[in-house]
């Protein structure tokens, strides 16, 4: 689970006295005065320059942020000339750059806002991580690009606390046609792991959702046309029933599954989209999914949350599901159900979601 973070500057003096020279082009001395920082995972790897204090001290006063760092191959060399850009969220506005003879790269006077950083290299595979920038900060960060069909990493350094803030945040800014919640589809493979407080924030925000609680009166409204729980009666008392008794399942289901066992025993309750392979190989992943999911190590495991949480649910329901629909056979058969919708849902978000969910990032 990766992250990113830097900084560059470059000096006013630097800049009078190159007009002094009588240089035409500002831009290009600007790029050759970059300097930048960063932390890497592996031993001897190259170190840019440090950020001068100076430099800091201005980009804090002025608010704006930066992106700095380097680019390494799976040798730990570093690689000159590769392509590195970041577009902004709020107004897509693009700046991109090649790194520089030591790797290294630097965007400087960005304004707050979140990032798509994207590295790319000829041959190589590409690299793309969403970044929040604050006013003043730096993100230093440490790519390293494999060859086309090798693994792409990236190494963060940063406050585990606030990197585990930012999915939550970019999670919250995802909606289908810009109103459904895609909350739990991520589009970011290196997304750094959430802490225990955000996934349960983040399944509190999922479950007072408007849309959720619209969705909630949908369904009671649906199961009282059809006359489901019968024994709930009509009128307005069976339609509130009914709407307490949808309400009750998806808060039992979506705190469990998505907020406290993934705590419990470490694991991301998001789905990472894949987004590249045949389309067998892509539907074959969307469904596994489903029972199986990635730690907060980054390791693949079963899926324990969402099953558990999916059948305790099922379970639990049994204290306020009438007589004639409680028992072992309705959380067996609710259990199932619950696990085969969290299948089918895998595959609408590989193949149908991404298309249409706002501030979803592109697919390089």
């Amino acid at each position: 689970m990766i992250s990113e973070v830097g900084r560059s500057r470059f000096y006013w003096p630097v800049v009078f006295l190159c007009a002094l020279s009588g240089l035409t082009s500002l831009s290009t001395v600007a790029q050759q005065s970059l300097s930048c920082s960063a932390q890497t995972a592996f031993p001897g790897a190259p170190q840019p320059a440090q950020i001068p204090a100076s430099a800091a001290n201005d980009s804090q006063v002025t608010g704006a942020a930066a992106i700095t760092g380097t680019v390494l191959d799976t040798n730990h060399d570093v690689l000159h000339g590769a392509r590195v850009t970041v577009t902004a969220q709020s107004s897509s506005a693009i700046r991109t750059l090649e790194s520089g003879s030591n790797g290294e790269f630097g965007f400087t006077g960005l304004p707050p806002d979140t990032y798509q950083l994207t590295v790319t290299a000829p041959r190589m595979n590409t690299f793309t991580s969403q970044i929040l920038l604050h006013g003043g900060e730096t993100r230093l960060v440490s790519v390293t690009l494999s060859v086309f069909g090798g693994v792409t990493s990236v190494t963060v350094s940063g406050n585990k606390e606030e990197l585990a803030e930012q999915q939550v945040q970019i999670a919250v800014g995802q909606r289908i046609g810009g109103i459904l919640p895609n909350f739990y589809s991520s589009y970011d493979w290196n997304a750094p792991p959430m802490g225990a407080k955000q996934k349960l924030k983040l399944s509190f925000r999922e479950i007072i959702d408007p849309v959720s609680l619209l969705t909630t009166a949908g369904a009671a409204g649906v199961q009282q046309y059809k006359n489901t729980f019968s024994d709930y009666g009509g009128g307005v008392g069976g339609y509130g029933k009914r709407y307490v008794t949808n309400f009750a399942d998806n808060v039992t289901g979506v705190l469990l599954s998505r907020g406290v066992y993934p705590s419990i025993f470490h694991q991301d309750p998001r789905y990472f989209y894949k987004g590249t392979g045949s389309i067998h190989s892509r539907m074959l992943y969307a469904l596994s999914a489903a029972v199986i999911a990635r730690g907060d190590d980054g390791r693949w495991k079963p899926n324990y949350s969402h099953l558990l949480g999916t059948f305790s649910a099922a379970a639990i329901s049994n204290l306020y599901y009438p007589d004639s629909d409680r028992g072992a056979s309705s959380v067996l058969f609710n259990g199932l159900a619950g696990t085969g919708m969290s299948a089918f849902r895998n595959l609408l978000r590989e193949f149908v979601f991404k298309r249409f969910t706002s501030h979803a990032p592109k697919v390089y």
